[in-house]
């Protein structure tokens, strides 16, 4: 054990005593004196064959994650890949404020051309900023809606806590992740494109004459680690996403907060020796599963909860989280912010965990207000639906019977505080949506407290294929939705 607590003194610097720890048997418990010192720190380790949590530290504190953004940029291109939107080879142009990116990056020259496959490689290597603009670009027009996207798509993975402002991860106050949902997107990236991962294990990428060395040097200094991504800015500390798989086992850790590169690679290798022999050999299959919408002919995302408690350091007692911030956890809160902004008949509107509630659960008698036909150039919906799923469980089982239209199955599109500024949305979709032209919108006031809020809905679908259907058409023209069992 001493040679442990020295070991760990050298990674993280600053602690100058370390307390005694008693150990029983079959547990080891890591002790954390160079991380208390470090307000930056947070750890993570999950077993990825069974979901089990075999360390965290602050994995729920928010963190800026610098460079491991690009493993989002990589994630939507993965997917753009298997939905054969581009090709490897497909050459995309460099734009000028791409070109201008800090470094590190390939120093490309505005109107230059990088391959897809390029720009990969570029990234795994040597973390390029103006390749990840690139993408960027070529995937969603321009870096701001790119940005969007990568927020959307993490929302779906079970990634709550996480925000996106830029491709690359150059510091933004705004751009903010946990250690928790940078361990699912490293899951999420090995479960649903094992084709692509692959990607990750590359040690050194020749461009054109140059050669990349990858800066993760956890790379070869332990079997079975092939991949994931490092990151550094000033105000983020040296952080790194590691997945091992070995003799059966398999795992994801999160080090985030390092002073050093050299230090966070320590710590990183320390953590996995220290896990791995409690790992199960048994896969239970994947954390956060993809499963086939064959009526839509999409793939949907099933986000994982990971789990919100595990081994902790001496000291540091496990955490309950209360019930409102589960709420928060289990319901992007930027919703409710989307949604306040909108026009409000009320001088305060819903905000917060309260519109949350009123928006998704349903306990009080309401009125339903048909929408005549009509049509309107009316405001897109809001943000997505809270994890973008097609069946919203919450709903599910527990909404009270009530005077709405004779449907088995319902589409909601969006909940506002304005009754008009839903039958516009309704209207909207519906000019832009053929498979609702037999359709029939309604709106349904929920309460919670004072506050009113207004669910934008579609009925007359007979069954959940019919209902899926309808809201695969509504998200390919851009609306958010989901199916409700009426």
């Amino acid at each position: 054990m001493r040679n442990v607590f020295s070991s760990m003194r050298a990674t993280f610097g600053r602690a100058r005593t370390v307390a005694a720890v008693a150990i029983g048997v079959g547990a080891l418990m890591i002790h954390t004196a160079h991380a208390e010192a470090n307000s930056r720190y947070a750890g993570f380790v999950i077993d990825a064959n069974n979901g089990q949590v075999l360390y965290e530290d602050r994995a729920d504190e928010y963190r800026y994650p610098a460079s491991l953004t690009k493993m989002m940029t990589l994630y939507l291109t993965f997917d753009a890949l298997s939905k054969g939107r581009i090709k490897l080879s497909d050459d995309m142009p460099v734009s000028r404020y791409a070109a201008g990116r800090p470094p590190t990056k390939l120093g490309l020259p505005a109107g230059a051309k990088l391959k897809v496959e390029e720009a990969i490689f570029s990234l795994i290597t040597r973390s390029a900023n103006d390749a990840s603009v690139t993408l960027a670009e070529y995937l969603a027009g321009s870096e701001s809606a790119f940005a969007e996207m990568m927020t959307r798509t993490a929302h779906r993975l079970g990634m709550t806590r996480t925000t996106y402002r830029n491709a690359n991860g150059l510091p933004n106050s705004e751009q903010r992740t946990t250690a928790r949902d940078q361990a699912k997107l490293g899951l999420a990236l090995r479960e649903h494109f094992p084709q692509y991962y692959k990607f990750f294990s590359t040690r050194s990428y020749s461009f054109r004459g140059r050669r990349l060395g990858n800066h993760n040097r956890v790379l070869g200094r332990m079997d079975g680690v092939d991949g994931i991504k490092t990151g550094y800015i000033n105000a983020s500390g040296f952080n790194l996403v590691t997945s091992i798989k070995r003799d059966g086992k398999s795992l994801v850790a999160v080090v985030m907060g390092g002073r050093t590169g050299r230090s966070r690679d320590d710590h990183m290798i320390e953590l996995l020796q220290r896990t791995l022999p409690k790992a199960s050999t048994r896969d239970g299959g994947a954390l956060i599963a993809t499963r086939p919408n064959t009526a839509a002919g999409l793939t949907q995302v099933a986000a994982s909860d990971l789990p919100r408690t595990g081994p902790v350091p001496d000291g540091r007692p496990t955490r309950v989280m209360s019930a409102d911030e589960r709420i928060e956890m289990a319901y992007d809160t930027s919703i409710a912010r989307d949604v306040a902004a909108l026009p409000a008949p009320t001088a305060r509107p819903v905000r917060g965990r309260e519109a949350l509630r009123a928006a998704l659960v349903d306990d009080k008698p309401r009125q339903n207000l048909v929408l005549p036909a009509a049509s309107s150039n009316a405001l897109m919906p809001p943000a997505p639906i809270p994890g973008n799923r097609n069946i919203d469980p919450t709903f599910t089982g527990s909404i009270k019977a009530a005077a709405t239209p004779v449907s088995p199955w319902v589409v909601q599109i969006a909940a506002t505080p304005s009754a008009s500024t839903s039958l516009d949305l309704l209207r909207k979709a519906q000019s832009k949506v053929s498979a609702l032209r037999s359709a029939q919108p309604f709106t349904e006031p929920v309460s919670s407290g004072s506050e009113t809020l207004h669910r934008a809905r579609f009925a007359g679908f007979q069954s959940k294929d019919q209902a899926w259907s309808a809201c695969a058409a509504l998200k390919r023209a851009n609306f958010s939705c989901y199916a409700v069992a009426n």
